[in-house]
């Protein structure tokens, strides 16, 4: 058997904090906090910094969270696989999307995917970027999905294209700056603005619609990965959003709002599926990522 210590480790990493691992895992906290400690020692390093308000996982530590994490994961694939008759696509696949704007992208990936394979049970995690990369690189998903000018920045990932996504600002019905004939970056510097967390690849238009104003640019900025909050606000107030253009054709967004177009803001935006580099995709993940370019079909093939 896998020692527990392993256990420990992984759920503290991916739930910050020694008291919510411990109510993850149905131990005491003290049971937790004395097995770090202990493997700690052994091991001659810390796997986290302690701070008021939970842990975090020390640069050595994070190498010994993945590969512990790897070989949990392992470890209940050959146990899945012996019970239910080496069905590969038995058990949770867990998806992380960043921003979860996202989400309506995959609706019908999704339902290709559990018509094909019924035993998936599907997990669906929308987040903050960082807070996706983090669940990714410790193991409490499987496969994230998101901008790939974001996830680039990750050296321990593997990218898997998808089909580019196009964008567009949106706002209130009756906002001012659609009485414009022609919408300048003057005139949108105006607003406020909300952004996703991890903006690539969307610095550079942030850039040029506030690099005249006497304001830094994320002086003017909200940083917001919830996407019905985000409405709320450009609904009940004159900042500007941003959506795809997915979104903006749906019957919902035309009762509440209006695309504002500006062709050199935006180019498309390249999504992708990323996973860990080290880690060999499993069947139902690979089997995500083949019906997520069935249905943006414009992605290359590896």
């Amino acid at each position: 058997m896998i020692d527990r210590r392993l256990q420990y480790v992984v759920s503290t990493a991916r739930y910050g904090s020694f008291t919510a691992a411990a109510e993850h895992v149905g131990v005491t906290q003290s049971t937790i906090t004395k097995s770090v400690a202990d493997l700690e020692q052994q091991l001659g390093y810390q796997i986290f910094n302690r701070t008021t308000r939970g842990v975090i996982v020390t640069e050595e530590g994070s190498s010994f969270v993945e590969r512990a994490a790897r070989l949990i994961e392992e470890g209940r694939d050959l146990l899945r696989g012996a019970a239910s008759g080496a069905d590969p696509y038995t058990g949770a696949l867990r998806i992380g999307i960043s921003p979860p704007s996202l989400e309506l992208l995959l609706i019908d990936p999704l339902m290709t995917l559990v018509a094909r394979h019924p035993r998936i049970r599907l997990h669906i995690i929308g987040g903050t970027y960082d807070r996706i990369v983090q669940q990714l690189r410790t193991g409490s998903i499987d496969v994230a999905f998101g901008y790939d000018a974001a996830f680039s920045e990750q050296s321990d990932f593997q990218r898997h294209a998808v089909a580019p996504i196009e964008t567009t600002l949106f706002v209130r019905k009756g906002h001012p700056i659609l009485e414009c004939e022609e919408v300048t970056m003057t005139e949108m510097a105006k607003y406020d603005l909300i952004s996703p967390s991890g903006s690539s690849p969307y610095n550079a238009a942030w850039r040029a619609i506030y690099e005249e104003s006497d304001d830094e640019v994320y002086d003017r900025i909200h940083v917001i990965d919830c996407f019905p909050l985000v409405t709320r606000m450009v609904r009940s107030s004159d900042v500007l959003g941003i959506a795809s253009l997915h979104y903006a054709q749906t019957s919902i967004f035309k009762r509440y709002f209006e695309a504002v177009s500006v062709p050199s803001l935006f180019r498309a935006a390249p999504l992708c599926c990323a996973t860990r580099l080290r880690w060999n995709p499993r069947p139902a993940v690979r089997a995500f990522i083949k019906a997520c370019r069935e249905h943006m079909p414009s992605a290359p093939t590896e």
